[in-house]
């Protein structure tokens, strides 16, 4: 049975918001993230080995993409479209959506709610990944990664300002469900509510300290709670 807090924020939004890699989908689940961060660190390397250098400190494929268009755009761009290409193959290989995912996407559609998707990986690996599982016409908007601005990824409200835009509605309106703390922050400066998806243990309390309006730990709540 969902919560009284993940009912109550649903039923003051007009506008369900998921991100992504997470509460739909496993993006990096057959094609890991750290060999897709190693694949492009060695492409920066051919163009400045001592930000490649630099770039050994993380295995996240989004932060070796920012600290490469901070320290060279012209680089930068080139790795986004690695990143894109890569992010494509992903979702090829990511099997099936998360748990509860459908149910929630369609719960949402079906109780009126205008639905869109906010992430910072690319809008054409979303839109493959939905197509593949024929989810495409539950989802009215898919706003991506900002072309050649990693500065605008979330937690930047960037994408939360465009899809409420996108969708006619106020950004006060719109509840973002996310799997992460930049989510939950990048609700919060559009004006909007979160709802924290806490896939691992530990996020449950991070996503209650970042002020999360609710937390559940599966997704199948969500379409419970719409329901």
């Amino acid at each position: 049975m969902p919560s009284d807090d993940l009912s109550k924020t649903l039923a003051r939004a007009s506008a369900v918001l998921f991100d992504f890699d997470g509460p739909l989908c496993d993006v990096f689940a057959g094609l890991p993230a750290p060999r897709v961060a190693d694949d492009l660190r060695r492409q920066v390397a051919t163009h400045d080995p001592s930000l490649s250098t630099k770039l050994t400190e993380t295995d996240d494929p989004m932060e070796v993409l920012r600290l490469s268009y901070e320290s060279n755009p012209e680089l930068g761009l080139q790795v986004e479209r690695a990143l894109t290409s890569t992010e494509l193959e992903a979702v090829e290989v990511a099997g099936a959506p998360t748990a509860g995912a459908v149910a929630a996407l369609k719960a949402a559609e079906a109780a009126g709610r205008r639905v869109a998707i906010v992430s910072n990986n690319s809008a054409e690996c979303v839109r493959a990944f939905l197509a593949q599982h024929s989810l495409s016409e539950h989802v009215r908007e898919v706003v991506g990664r900002a072309a050649n601005r990693p500065d605008l990824m979330k937690p930047h409200p960037h994408s939360l300002l465009r899809a409420a835009e996108l969708l006619e509605v106020g950004p006060s309106e719109c509840v973002l469900i996310g799997d992460s703390v930049t989510d939950i922050q990048a609700a919060h400066l559009a004006g909007g509510t979160a709802i924290g998806y806490a896939n691992k243990p530990h996020k449950r309390e991070a996503f209650t300290e970042a002020g999360a309006e609710a937390v559940t730990d599966h997704m199948e709540a969500i379409a419970d709670a719409m329901r």
